[in-house]
């Protein structure tokens, strides 16, 4: 099982980026908070993964904390969600969730893509017990940089902010990375950035 990787930012192409350790290129799926905290090219990062081997593909996850590891491994474990659903609900930032589920709030689960009322109400008594315990720790989002007191890039900001925005929108997480990834440019704000994404969806 690989546990844990440290190397530098290759590329990235949401949902998924390239890590680069020790000259060994990983193909990794991340969620959309971890998206957000992504460095530029070519800097170190260090990510806990979580590998899923199936009968056609392995497929490796990474996440910028050990505790969204643990919490996309207790969501998979649940009765009808894969790593997809997995990662679109990980879409809402881990504090988040844990205080939707502390809560059974079913309205902010339904802001999730594909999440319906009934889908709702069943992952929320399910993940009642097994997150029965966790705490929101509400610490400042920091970019997943091995050097500290570093700040989250403009243009990450902007690209996490827009694909938020679609996914308020109704749009699938897939759909959304790729139509961000198709038109960001530096300088851009996430309002043009916006803009520019609806405009290549042909909306």
């Amino acid at each position: 099982m690989i546990g844990r990787l440290r190397g530098t930012l290759a590329d990235k192409q949401p949902p998924h980026i390239m890590l680069d350790v020790a000259g060994v290129g990983y193909e990794l799926e991340v969620p959309l908070p971890t998206l957000g905290r992504l460095p530029a090219l070519g800097e170190p990062i260090t990510l806990y993964t979580h590998l899923v081997v199936r009968e056609d593909a392995q497929l490796l996850y990474a996440f910028s904390e050990r505790r969204e590891r643990d919490l996309f491994r207790e969501l998979i474990r649940l009765n009808g969600v894969g790593p997809k659903l997995a990662l679109a609900l990980m879409a809402l930032e881990l504090d988040e969730l844990v205080q939707c589920v502390q809560q059974q709030s079913t309205s902010t689960l339904m802001r999730i893509p594909g999440v319906g009322k009934k889908t709702a109400e069943r992952l929320l008594v399910e993940l009642k017990d097994r997150l029965k315990g966790w705490e929101p720790i509400m610490a400042p989002v920091l970019p997943l940089l091995d050097e500290p007191r570093r700040t989250m890039t403009p243009e990450s900001r902007a690209e996490t902010d827009t694909i938020s925005a679609l996914l308020s929108l109704g749009f699938k997480p897939q759909e959304a990375s790729r139509a961000v990834a198709a038109v960001v440019e530096p300088g851009l704000s996430a309002e043009e950035l916006l803009r520019r994404a609806l405009k290549g969806m042909h909306l």
